[in-house]
């Protein structure tokens, strides 16, 4: 178990990490002090890429296994203090709970994680054979899995733990997610001569009319592959007096393994086409939606909004093994997967690396007001990561 010592000082870590504000493109300070922590518990080496990602790292004394423990340090914004009843920032300790934003998306398992890995280290006088590497991720809640790509590329793990809650379990998959993007070009005209103009909301209305016939494809293990409309928007607008000559409409597309970009967007295209020749007057087109983000290090990430879906083999060797630690380390762990899109859609699901979930608190408590993460979890945390070292390296 651990020990109060170290229950202390994870708990002090913690509340160290929450009281940094990190909103996405804002997370230099948590970085910076990040530097501090990796050299205080006693990692080899730590490196700062060009998106500003950090990256901790305990070498074996043995080559061998590489795993990479992944969590982000972005959070997103508090939004108004006045209704959370405790300082956002403050890492505030009532009834066994550490309150902020972060403590559970996912400052509590970063802090979780660096403990186990240092103190894992410590304990087994480095003697494995191995590298155990820690992620600090920008960017994740704007743009999950883009600035991870670094990662992948200068560690290429054999194993990756995402970090993100899961309630002591073990997460074996998740569905992934596209921005798919719609738009209709239409004619301006003055709404008192609505007939001279192309109007596009209309001809948008009649695409997603047809849209929501589609049926996406359904897996056993992950769920249905759902397409929803999240917005809609005209141009001009305010569109005073004005037939709207542009229309785009947005939708959110949950995509099961096995999908493509190509083959998530046939069924839309087919419906574009079949609409255009029976209406010459509707223009469409259908992409992806493109994002760009500034970090704090000057760097642009960009990338289309397509994260792909991943799941691994229940009976993988990874797996049984990680499932074991746990179990040894006294926790009772079940077996499941994510419903939210995390950075396992760039390590699993584009780059094919062995990737499990698992995390100490409840998913349903991130981006909360009053977000907290409770110490009993946080400490389990610990000990479950510690558990998955021991297990994957013989110990």
């Amino acid at each position: 178990m651990l020990e109060e010592k170290r229950k202390k000082e994870l708990t002090q870590l913690c509340q160290r990490l929450v009281r940094i504000k990190s909103y996405s493109g804002e997370e230099k300070g948590m970085v910076d002090e990040l530097k501090k922590v990796f050299e205080e518990f006693k990692f080899d080496d730590y490196k700062v890429d060009s998106y500003g990602n950090i990256l901790g790292h305990i070498k074996g004394k043995k080559p061998g296994t590489k795993i990479l423990f992944d969590a982000h340090v972005d959070t997103v914004p508090v939004g108004d203090p006045s209704k959370w009843t405790v300082d956002p920032f403050g890492g505030e300790i009532k009834d066994g709970r550490i309150y902020g934003r972060g403590t559970s998306d996912m400052k509590g398992q970063l802090s979780a994680m660096i403990a186990a890995a240092s103190y894992f280290a410590e304990d087994f006088d480095r003697d494995f054979e191995g590298d155990i590497y820690v992620s600090g991720v920008v960017h994740e809640e704007m743009f999950e899995g883009i600035a991870s790509s670094a990662i992948s590329s200068a560690v290429n793990p054999d194993l990756v733990v995402i970090g993100e809650s899961s309630e002591l379990n073990v997460k074996i998959g998740q569905r992934g997610r596209a921005e798919v993007v719609i738009e209709t070009f239409g004619k301006p005209a003055h709404s008192a001569n609505p007939e001279k103009g192309v109007n596009a909301v209309y001809k948008m209305s009649k695409i997603i009319e047809k849209v929501q016939d589609i049926n996406p494809p359904e897996d056993p293990a992950l769920g249905k592959g759902i397409l929803v409309l999240t917005d809609i928007k005209s141009l001009p607008y305010p569109g005073a007096s004005v037939v709207p000559e542009y229309c785009r409409a947005t939708f959110d597309r949950r995509t099961l393994v096995g999908e493509t970009k190509e083959t998530v967007l046939e069924p839309i295209k087919k419906v574009i086409k079949e609409l255009s020749d029976e209406d010459p007057d509707l223009k469409a087109e259908v992409s992806y939606s493109t994002g760009e983000e500034l970090c704090y290090t000057g760097e642009t990430i960009r990338g289309e909004r397509f994260f792909p879906a991943w799941v691994i083999d229940e009976k993988d060797e990874y797996v049984f093994k990680a499932v074991n630690g746990i179990k040894e380390a006294g926790i009772v762990s079940g077996i499941s997967n994510y419903s939210f899109c995390t950075n396992g859609s760039h390590y699993a699901g584009e780059k094919g690396i062995k990737t499990i979930g698992f995390g100490p608190s409840r998913e349903n408590l991130a981006h909360t007001i009053d977000e907290y993460i409770e110490e009993e979890q946080l400490y389990f945390g610990e000990i479950g990561y510690y558990g998955i070292l021991k297990s994957m390296y013989n110990k």
